[in-house]
């Protein structure tokens, strides 16, 4: 419908209001009622980076791993599902796998995508277990915006789990600091 002096938009429904019925008069004024969906917001949401679709669904990897939401929980624990699943973070010097001084693995909880080696494991003293470099094509990025300012969020890059948060202020050679929740991760002993 056009309306004169106003401006068509997409997605939007235009309908007449009982209040905007003038008496005596035959004029009637419209109001803009915007109709969104939640599928319409959401992907508005993704365009400006406050929100995502699924990592997983993302992936372009033969082995990438979807499983509904109700397989998630029947697989995971709940912290772990509020995790991966929810990007949830657990408290911190929560995790037994701060204390891990064995060589071995890291694997992503949630599908046993082998994530970081032991060797680039280093206590950072923020209470999550910490790594400066992650294996080769085994986690994703992306920014987040969940405390406002940007941070780069990584997941497992097989089935988009979440694991934690990188920064800039790890130690060298990488400068790198993949601050992990330690439930999102199993940890394998060498020759286990």
């Amino acid at each position: 419908m056009n309306i004169p002096g106003t401006t068509c938009v997409p997605g939007a429904s235009y309908i007449p209001a009982l209040s905007d019925l003038r008496s005596g008069t035959d004029e009637v004024q419209f109001t803009l009622e915007i109709a969104m969906t939640r599928r319409q917001l959401l992907s508005a949401l993704a365009a400006l980076g406050f929100a995502r679709t699924s990592a997983a669904a993302e992936s372009a990897r033969p082995d990438a791993i979807r499983l509904s939401e109700a397989e998630w929980r029947k697989r995971l624990t709940p912290g772990q599902f509020d995790v991966l699943r929810r990007e949830g973070t657990e408290p911190p010097f929560s995790s037994p796998l701060n204390g891990e001084k064995r060589r071995g693995l890291y694997r992503c909880a949630g599908c046993e995508l082998a994530l970081f080696a032991s060797e680039a494991k280093y206590d950072s003293g923020t209470g999550w277990p910490s790594f400066t470099a992650a294996l080769p094509d085994a986690v994703g990025t992306r920014t987040d915006y969940k405390l406002v300012f940007p941070r780069t969020e990584y997941h497992c890059a097989r089935c988009g789990g979440h694991q934690g948060h990188v920064f800039n202020d790890g130690p060298r050679p990488t400068g790198k600091r993949y601050c992990n929740n330690g439930i999102a991760l199993k940890f394998e002993p060498q020759g286990a």
